[in-house]
């Protein structure tokens, strides 16, 4: 309650400060064409300072823009780069297991050739000894 009675009596206290801010205007020792014209250049000054405030405002948020505009296209630009190395790793990736599948290849081709040689001279070495095994009974005497 006591916190209600402060924010009443600074309110009462604001208002009486403007309603005695007024007052001293209406019964200021200058005349009334002066005191307008003293509000008026005030207003005329508050306005052109208001301008100029904008204005430095307008020019700081567009260095900010032009800034951040620059960081992010070095962000892009590093991430483009980045992407491209890692593309470029891939494919040395690639053309190493190429490589060593080519010869994986070329070795399995190896060992297939050389078994088939074993293979076909093992069953020539066969067919050359049924056909010795045969071919002496037949020209042994007969008993």
């Amino acid at each position: 309650m006591s916190d209600d009675n402060k924010s009443y009596g600074l309110a009462w206290f604001l208002t009486g400060l403007g309603i005695g801010a007024l007052v001293g205007i209406l019964y200021a020792p200058k005349s009334g064409k002066e005191t307008r014209e003293d509000i008026a250049n005030g207003a005329r000054e508050g306005a052109d300072y208001l301008k100029t405030r904008t204005r430095q405002a307008a020019e700081e948020v567009s260095a900010f823009v032009d800034r951040s505009k620059e960081q992010m296209s070095a962000m892009v630009e590093k991430g483009k780069e980045q992407v491209s190395e890692y593309v470029d790793r891939g494919r040395e990736a690639i053309d190493r297991g190429r490589a060593q599948w080519e010869e994986f290849v070329e070795k399995g081709k190896g060992v297939v050739t050389d078994q088939s040689s074993r293979v076909s001279a093992a069953v020539e070495a066969g067919r050359q000894a049924y056909r010795s095994t045969t071919a002496e009974p037949a020209s042994a005497p007969e008993q």
